[in-house]
């Protein structure tokens, strides 16, 4: 496998992870926030949503993330894993919880958070724990 600390260090300060899971009409693309922690990448999700649903019958998803837009600067990882749906109180959700809101701070503004709150009243989080990761820098020829 390859080193997810670098990995994480290269793209866990991206905004945005494409999530895909598959449901029973076939696969679902997402762009979700998320943290990537030591222990594994934290999704926030709606409940109920497409991709909670699917979760909820099959825990395989895959995680994309990738950076530049000329094709020299293109980076990217695909991180296969397992999610575990985990409601906000779970007991393990206090460090990623402080992480997630610390990194979209900025992204919500003064009185986002409560505008947040009202729009997304029962939130959820994907812990992922990748098994596979397979990356590509076209910078690094």
């Amino acid at each position: 496998m390859t080193d997810l600390a670098a990995l994480r260090r290269a793209f866990g300060d991206l905004p945005v992870v494409r999530v895909g899971s598959v449901g029973p009409d076939g696969p679902h693309v997402a762009p979700l926030w998320f943290v990537w922690r030591d222990d594994a990448v934290y999704v926030s999700c709606r409940r109920p949503s497409r991709t909670v649903r699917n979760v909820e019958r099959d825990p395989r998803v895959a995680l994309l993330l990738d950076r530049g837009h000329r094709w020299v600067e293109l980076a990217g990882v695909e991180l296969l894993g397992t999610a575990t749906i985990l409601a906000p109180d779970h007991p393990s959700m206090r460090g990623p919880i402080s992480a997630w809101h610390e990194k979209y701070r900025g992204l919500l503004g003064g009185e986002g958070f409560e505008r947040f709150a009202r729009a997304v009243p029962d939130i959820a989080f994907l812990r992922v724990e990748p098994w596979r990761a397979v990356a590509w820098d076209h910078a690094a020829g």
